[in-house]
């Protein structure tokens, strides 16, 4: 049942009716009917249970297949969620209710063959009507109809006396449908592009994954290259094989918004037979592209990670792309990683998996040197093309010289100064965004604090208001300090609304775009950016981590980074890894061109192995750092590890509940480690307060057996828990 902390259930089945796993059933579930899916057709009878019938066989075939039934079962056991909230992962829109398909339908009006129409006396209209059907043998919809001044009383005219008649035709809500003009959502490239011929590394890497495709084993490859090493092209290729092969394929891109690009070359190369899943479509788009999916229409399902669910058969590639990416972990319950669960699924499929990335995981690079995972090296960019060259300006020294409100160094300043005059683009990245990260009171140094969480709120100028990004929670900017009535408020700190007003003020004929959760809410607002970069109509591009996605600006040549460290103060353990591959997948953006590319990182921190690493664009310096940091402490990928947050109206109460569930699940786990309570980082949020702790160990199921047990004793917190098991961020 896709009940969220529902077990599964046992019904009994009508007599001699064949159920099928992955059908959709109707069932009693206390004083009402739901909709649940079979898990199991084989089940035993609990012991001293009375069983309820099946009031109604919604399917009689699998509308889920099963493999995918036991994915989620599998998730549901794996990140304790249950198999409730993990099987309502893999449904369809519209599924839950028991529909049927529910397909788009277009009234079409056609002449009625050899109609007789001697006793019918027309009129003009009706006869240039008439005349007009039947000239069209498709028919005619009520906008053709409507293009030739037809009326929509001579149609019904003429179906009434029996001359023409109605039909409805479905008609597949396609999401590429405007790909090719104003507005376009994925941009596509030409389909009769020549594949481009690929370098001696590429050639061996092809080699090595079409034999490790063509064994038809599961196996795991970590393909480690390079800002602009050409990975995509290399799954283009596979893709081929698998398609010639009559295999399947799926994949995974990190938000498939921000890298049209990848749909647009898939579909170019491999037209209607690609498919596309994530949650940015219209409701009815993605009704639609999962009936084609499961109805076998498709030989190429692309999406975000919940595509990973997508009903496709036969599956033999899994390409999981920018692996690293945060994106793929799901930030509610159950809280899966979309990369580990695309492993379980290829290997449920003896598929190939390939993980791609420049800045690998720390768990998939520790996975690839234990022999776990085979590993494909790209080292060179495609036309032995040198990677950008990269300064370090220490910020300390600007705010020494010019006051600690710069935004701009002056290196960065003069860098953006040359490409303009030289009629090249820049890149620059500050992952905040917001005009000011602060408004605070100058008389009594109060700042202003989101009533419902404990951080606080960012000031947007163009909207003149404050706002939690937590939350969500806005207000107006007051005339008065709400502590002592002062009518002095400042701002401080910054975000990209501010940067970008910093750069139209400094080049005040320079086009500049900015890009971030603020300005791209419309539908097909980024891709229209990416194609005005692409078309050389922004000069300078502003935004958040958005801008470092895997995008290929063949004329941007130099990179700025405004507070690189700006995520190294936070109190996570992976603080460092994400601000390593964030700096150099967006130094990885400069250069890709013709003319050699330059990155300039602003930083108060420039000695830091991350900050280092990244200019350097040597994984293996920070790998190395990085892991002999997380062993001594002993965090990820050292040990395994499981988050737990528990909240509560109150902050005692918080910490009250969780003192008592550490208590329980040490006495269920001796011999691992479970530390703390402690306040959460984010102590407060949507008006709960959080308390947190951390169960570390090797194995993991013991962990969550010992961790469920205790929960068991305290079922009333159920609702008030968050089980995150490999973690991305513990804040």
């Amino acid at each position: 049942m896709p009940v969220p902390g529902l077990g599964l259930l046992t019904y009994r089945a009508p007599a001699d009716a064949q159920v099928h796993k992955g059908a959709r059933v109707r069932v009693p579930l206390g004083g009402r009917t739901v909709v649940g899916y079979v898990a199991d057709v084989h089940a035993a009878t609990p012991e001293g249970q009375d069983l309820r019938d099946i009031i109604e066989l919604v399917d009689d075939e699998a509308f889920v297949p099963p493999d995918v039934v036991d994915l989620a079962l599998w998730i549901g056991e794996y990140y304790a969620s249950g198999p409730g909230s993990a099987m309502s992962l893999a449904m369809p829109p519209a599924s839950r209710e028991g529909r049927r398909e529910s397909f788009k339908t277009i009234r079409v009006y056609e002449a009625v063959p050899a109609a007789d129409e001697s006793a019918t006396r027309l009129g003009p209209k009706q006869r240039a009507a008439l005349d007009f059907v039947r000239s069209q043998a498709a028919g005619v919809t009520a906008a053709g109809a409507t293009a030739q001044k037809i009326g929509a009383d001579a149609l019904r005219g003429l179906v009434r006396h029996g001359l023409v008649r109605v039909r409805d035709d479905v008609v597949m809500r396609d999401p590429f449908a405007d790909a090719t003009g104003g507005g376009a959502r994925w941009s596509v490239d030409r389909p009769d592009a020549a594949e481009p011929v690929l370098t001696p590394e590429q050639a061996d890497a092809f080699r090595r994954l079409e034999d490790a495709a063509a064994a038809q084993a599961f196996k795991t490859i970590l393909l480690h290259g390079v800002t602009g090493s050409g990975k995509t092209e290399l799954y283009l290729r596979l893709t081929r094989r698998m398609i010639e092969a009559g295999r399947k394929v799926l994949i995974l891109v990190p938000e498939i918004g921000l890298t049209p690009s990848v749909v647009g070359q898939f579909r170019s190369r491999f037209g209607e037979r690609v498919a596309i899943q994530h949650s940015g479509l219209a409701e009815g788009e993605r009704h639609d592209q999962w009936h084609r999916i499961r109805r076998g229409q498709v030989d190429v399902v692309i999406g975000t990670r919940s595509a990973v669910f997508a009903p496709l058969d036969g599956i033999g590639l899994v390409v999981v792309d920018e692996e690293h990416d945060g994106s793929y972990k799901q930030d509610e319950t159950p809280r899966y990683h979309g990369r580990d669960v695309a492993i379980v699924r290829g290997r449920a499929h003896n598929a190939l998996v390939v993980l791609g990335s420049a800045t690998p995981s720390l768990e998939s690079s520790a996975n690839a040197r234990s022999g776990r995972y085979d590993q494909i090296r790209l080292t060179s960019r495609i036309l032995d093309r040198p990677l950008a060259t990269v300064r370090i300006v220490n910020m300390r020294d600007e705010y020494a010289v010019r006051g600690a409100d710069v935004v701009l160094s002056r290196a960065l300043v003069d860098a953006m100064t040359d490409r303009l005059a030289k009629g090249e683009q820049t890149l620059v990245l500050l992952n905040r965004r917001g005009f000011a990260t602060v408004v605070f009171c100058r008389q009594c140094g109060a700042s202003m604090e989101c009533p419902h969480c404990s951080v606080s709120l960012t000031f947007h100028r163009i909207q003149r208001r404050v706002r939690c990004h937590y939350c969500n929670f806005a207000a107006a900017v007051p005339r008065k300090c709400g502590a002592c009535g002062g009518e002095f408020l400042e701002q401080a700190g910054f975000g990209t609304e501010r940067l970008e007003a910093e750069i139209k003020t400094r080049f005040p004929a320079a086009r500049v775009t900015r890009v971030d959760r603020d300005t791209i809410r419309r539908r097909g607002a980024i891709t229209r950016v990416l194609q005005d970069v692409a078309r050389g109509a922004i000069d300078i591009l502003v935004g958040t981590q958005m801008i470092a996605k895997g995008h290929d600006f063949p004329a941007v040549t130099l990179v700025g980074v405004v507070s690189a460290d700006v995520g190294l103060g936070l109190a996570d353990f992976r603080a460092a890894e994400r601000t390593f591959q964030l700096l150099t997948q967006v130094v990885g953006r400069a250069g890709r061109g013709e003319v050699a590319g330059e990155a300039i990182v602003q930083t108060l921190y420039p000695d830091h192995y991350a900050v280092q690493a990244a200019a350097a664009q040597d994984y293996e310096r920070f790998y190395l750092r990085e892991t002999d940091f997380r062993a001594s402490l002993h965090y990820p990928p050292a040990v395994a590890m499981i988050n737990v947050v528990v909240k509560s109206k109150t902050s005692d109460g918080a910490m009250a509940d969780a003192q008592d569930l550490v208590k329980r699940t040490r006495h269920r786990h001796p011999h691992g480690h479970v530390i703390g309570p402690a306040p959460a980082a984010l102590a407060k949020i949507n008006n709960e307060y959080r308390a947190q702790f951390f169960i570390k160990g090797q194995q993991r199921r013991p962990m969550r057996l010992a961790l469920l047990a205790a929960l068991e004793e305290r079922p009333e917190l159920k609702r008030r828990i968050i089980i995150d098991v490999d973690p991305v961020s513990v804040i």
